[in-house]
C-alpha cells in the first residue's frame, strides 16, 4: 500500500471517529434530558402495563414490585415538595464540550416555588480531579413570572451577576413562603369578615382595607410588604395607614398613634392576632 492510499484511509478513520464521538454525545444528551410526567400520564402508563402483563404470573409479580417502588418515589417527591415548596416542571441539558479534563453543559430548568413561577438557565463547568468534581456556574439567567417587586428584581440581577444558584433557590424559597402566607391570611380574613375586609388589588396585592359600614369615612389600610435584601434575606414589613374623618377624630380622640399601636401588637401577638384584634375593635365602633 502506497503512502497516498494510507493517508486517505487514515483520514476516513479520523472522520468516522469524530462522527462517532458527536453521535455519542448527542445520545447521552437525549438520555440525560429529564421529563416530568403528570399524575394522569403515570396512571395511564400503569394501566397499559397492567394490560400487557395480565395473566402472566411472573409479570404480575414484577408489576407489583414496580407499583411499590413508584409509590415510594411518589411519597418521597411529595415530602420534598411539601418541605421545600419547589415543584419542577421541566429540565433539559445539552453538552457543549466534553474532554478528559472538563465538561461544559447548558441547563434549562422551570418550575414553581409555592405559587411563584420561575425559569432558570445556566452553564455548568465540571472539572474532575483525583478527589472530587468541582463545578462552576456561569451565564446564569433567571426569570420570575408575575412578580412586580423592585427588591426581587434587584436580588435576581445580583444573583445573575455572581452566578450563585444556591442562594437563589434558598432565598426564593423563603420569599415564596411569606408570599403564600400573606395570601392565605388575606383570604382567611376576607372570608371571615366579608362586610369589613376588602382586597382592592385581590389576593396578590400587598394590602387590605378595613371599613366599618356603620362609621362613614373611617378606613384602615394594612400594608404587608415582603422585603428581600441583596443578601437574599426575606423579611415581612407591616404598617397601618388610618383614614379618619375629622368628626370621628374629635369624638373618639383618634390620633396618629394607631400605626404605632398596631406595630406593638404585631411584636406582642403576631401578625394574624394583631389583625384579628384590630378588626374586633373596629367592629365594636358604632
Amino acid at each position: 500500500m502506497d503512502e497516498g492510499n494510507f493517508q486517505a484511509y487514515e483520514g476516513e478513520i479520523q472522520a468516522l471517529q469524530e462522527e462517532i464521538r458527536q453521535l455519542t454525545e448527542e445520545y447521552e444528551d437525549i438520555q440525560q434530558e429529564s421529563t416530568f410526567y403528570s399524575d394522569e400520564e403515570i396512571l395511564k402508563a400503569i394501566k397499559s402495563l397492567e394490560g400487557e402483563t395480565q395473566g402472566e404470573n411472573n409479570g404480575c409479580a414484577s408489576l407489583s414490585d414496580l407499583k411499590a417502588e413508584l409509590e415510594s418515589l411518589e411519597r418521597d417527591l411529595s415530602f420534598l415538595t411539601a418541605f421545600t415548596g419547589f415543584h419542577f416542571t421541566s429540565h433539559s441539558k445539552k453538552t457543549l464540550e466534553r474532554t478528559k479534563t472538563r465538561t461544559v453543559q447548558r441547563h434549562r430548568l422551570s418550575g414553581k416555588c409555592h405559587s411563584l413561577s420561575f425559569q432558570v438557565e445556566f452553564q455548568l463547568l465540571e472539572m474532575p480531579d483525583s478527589e472530587k468534581v468541582s463545578s462552576v456556574v456561569s451565564d446564569l439567567s433567571i426569570v420570575m413570572e408575575s412578580i412586580e417587586d423592585s427588591n426581587v428584581s434587584k436580588f435576581v440581577s445580583s444573583t445573575e451577576e455572581c452566578g450563585d444558584l444556591l442562594a437563589f433557590f434558598r432565598s426564593i424559597s423563603a420569599y415564596a413562603e411569606w408570599y403564600e402566607h400573606r395570601k392565605c391570611t388575606f383570604l382567611h380574613f376576607k372570608a371571615k369578615y366579608p362586610d369589613i375586609v376588602t382586597l382592592p388589588e385581590g389576593l396578590l396585592g400587598d394590602f387590605i382595607t378595613l371599613r366599618n359600614p356603620k362609621v362613614a369615612g373611617f378606613e384602615l389600610m394594612i400594608f404587608w410588604k415582603i422585603h428581600l435584601d441583596e443578601e437574599g434575606i426575606a423579611t415581612p414589613v407591616l404598617d397601618l395607614l388610618p383614614k379618619v374623618p375629622e368628626q370621628v377624630m374629635e369624638q373618639r380622640m383618634v390620633t396618629v398613634s394607631i400605626p404605632g399601636c398596631f406595630r406593638s401588637m404585631i411584636r406582642l401577638f403576631g401578625i394574624e392576632a394583631a389583625i384579628e384584634n384590630l378588626i374586633r375593635v373596629l367592629r365594636s365602633e358604632k
